[in-house]
């Protein structure tokens, strides 16, 4: 910076580039936090819709499972014969180039019934449907926790790269042009002036 500051045309150039330059990544810095701040806040508001709903699914399926307990017993040699989770994929999308996770399950009518209908009954059912309810809310939940945590993490970047460009960078470079403008300036005002008594010195001579 301090080669920057001798006071020549080429280096006035190249700092009025560098601020120029600072400000649009400032504009862009700021817009991407604005960006990022607006789709926390809708997964945030998702997250409270799920959140106001996804205890009453939990509890919902555990009644649904003390009613298949009273009329087919426990169901531990039932519950056995449900297959283990392996449904859910992960996947990513970008949001000005924050990866944000995406989760996804299969949903319930792409699978098999996996116990015999003999031996089961329709409380059963409902347990296994309330549960499968209260699983995709689960996973819907986790996404959202992740991706809000992630883009909390990337705001806060953000806002700390643009304060740095707003605060020390652009003032900085700003400060720097004033100096060498006004550097110029004198020595202008100054060949000007030898000039003058130059031309002076002639007209007398």
């Amino acid at each position: 910076m301090a080669q920057q500051n001798i006071p020549t045309k080429g280096n006035l150039m190249a700092i009025k580039k560098s601020l120029a330059l600072a400000k649009v990544g400032f504009d862009l810095l700021d817009r991407k936090r604005n960006i990022l701040i607006r789709e926390l806040m809708a997964l945030l508001d998702r997250a409270a819709e799920i959140q106001d709903v996804i205890d009453d699914a939990y509890a919902s399926a555990y009644r649904a499972l003390e009613q298949a307990n009273i009329t087919l017993g426990f169901c531990d040699e039932i519950s056995k014969m449900l297959p283990v989770e392996n449904s859910i994929e992960l996947d990513y999308r970008s949001i000005m180039g924050v990866e944000i996770p995406v989760l996804s399950i299969d949903a319930p009518t792409q699978r098999k019934l996996c116990y015999g209908l003999s031996n089961t009954n329709a409380k059963l059912d409902e347990a296994v449907a309330l549960f499968t309810r209260a699983k995709e809310l689960t996973v819907e939940l986790a996404e959202i926790e992740n991706s809000v945590y992630r883009l909390a993490i990337a705001i806060k970047k953000t806002k700390k790269r643009a304060n740095a460009l707003k605060n020390i960078m652009i003032p900085r470079f700003e400060e720097s042009i004033n100096f060498i403008t006004d550097a110029l300036d004198e020595k202008d005002r100054e060949e000007f002036s030898r000039l003058k008594v130059i031309k002076k010195q002639k007209v007398d001579s």
